[in-house]
C-alpha cells in the first residue's frame, strides 16, 4: 500500500462511529436501556440463587454446582406473527433469535428510524451468539428433526434471518468467539461501516441458558465461583458466573 492509500485508511478508521439506538433483554428484570443505567447505578446485581428444590433442570446427583445465575425470565413469549412466523416454525425457533428479532427491531425504533425504510438498503448485521442449548433440548427429547429445527437452531441462520426479514443487503455475519462474541461483533461492524461495506449496522450479542450441560461441565472444571460473585481481574477471583 502507497503512503497516501495507507493516510487515507487511517482517516477513515479514526472517522467516529455513531451509537443512535439501543435495546436489551437482561436478568434482573431489565428491559430497557434506562432500567440497565438503574440496575449498574444502584449497585445492584442480576445474579441470583437458583435453589436446588426449583431449578428446572436434572442435575447430576455427584455434580457440585454452585446455585448462582443470571437468568433472563420469561423467554417463551414471542409475537411469532408480528415477525411473519408460523405458529408451527415459532416453536422450532430458538428463543435466542426471537430475542434478537425482538431487540433489533426496537433499537431502530429507539434511534427513530423504521425499520421498513431499510428494505433494499446497505445495512450490516452482527450477532454475536455463543449457546446451542435449545438444540440440545430438542435431541434430548427426540424430537423429529425438520426444516424449521435446522434453521431455527443454526447460529448461522440468526444473523441472515434477521438481514431478511428487514430486507437488508448488507454484510450479515454470525460470531462465535465465546464469551468475547458479542464485543468481536461490535468491532467487525465497526470495521465494516470503516471500509465502506455498509452504511449502517446492527450489532448484537444474545446469550440464553436453557440446559444444564455447560454448567455441570463448567463446575466440574473448577470455573465456576462458589460465592456467586464474578470478580475478574481481582486477587480474589475465584471463578465466574454464568449469564
Amino acid at each position: 500500500m502507497d503512503n497516501s492509500r495507507k493516510s487515507s485508511s487511517l482517516n477513515q478508521a479514526q472517522e467516529p462511529v455513531a451509537i443512535i439506538g439501543l435495546a436489551c433483554r437482561l436478568p434482573g428484570g431489565v428491559n430497557t436501556p434506562e432500567a440497565f443505567w438503574s440496575l449498574l447505578a444502584s449497585g445492584r446485581t442480576a445474579i441470583r440463587e437458583v435453589s436446588q428444590t426449583n431449578r428446572q433442570w436434572a442435575w447430576p446427583d455427584a455434580a457440585e454446582i454452585p446455585p448462582y445465575a443470571a437468568l433472563l425470565e420469561q423467554v417463551d413469549q414471542f409475537d411469532a406473527a408480528f415477525f411473519h412466523i408460523s405458529p408451527k416454525e415459532a416453536t422450532a425457533l430458538d428463543p435466542q433469535q426471537r430475542l434478537l428479532l425482538e431487540t433489533s427491531w426496537e433499537a431502530l425504533e429507539q434511534a427513530g428510524i423504521n425499520p421498513a425504510s431499510l428494505r433494499g438498503s446497505d445495512t450490516g448485521v452482527f450477532v454475536g451468539i455463543f449457546s446451542n442449548d435449545y438444540q440440545l433440548l430438542q435431541i434430548k427429547q427426540n424430537d423429529a428433526p425438520h426444516l424449521y429445527g435446522s434453521t431455527g437452531t443454526s447460529a448461522a441462520t440468526a444473523s441472515g434471518r434477521l438481514s431478511y426479514f428487514l430486507g437488508l443487503q448488507g454484510p450479515a455475519i454470525s460470531i462465535d468467539t465465546a464469551s468475547s462474541s458479542s464485543l468481536v461483533a461490535f468491532h467487525l461492524a465497526c470495521q465494516s461501516l470503516w471500509n465502506g461495506e455498509c452504511q449502517m449496522a446492527l450489532a448484537s450479542g444474545v446469550n440464553l441458558i436453557l440446559a444444564p450441560d455447560l454448567t455441570v461441565a463448567f463446575a466440574q472444571a473448577g470455573m465456576l465461583s462458589p460465592d456467586g460473585r464474578s470478580t475478574g481481574f481481582d486477587a480474589a477471583a475465584n471463578g465466574y458466573v454464568r449469564g
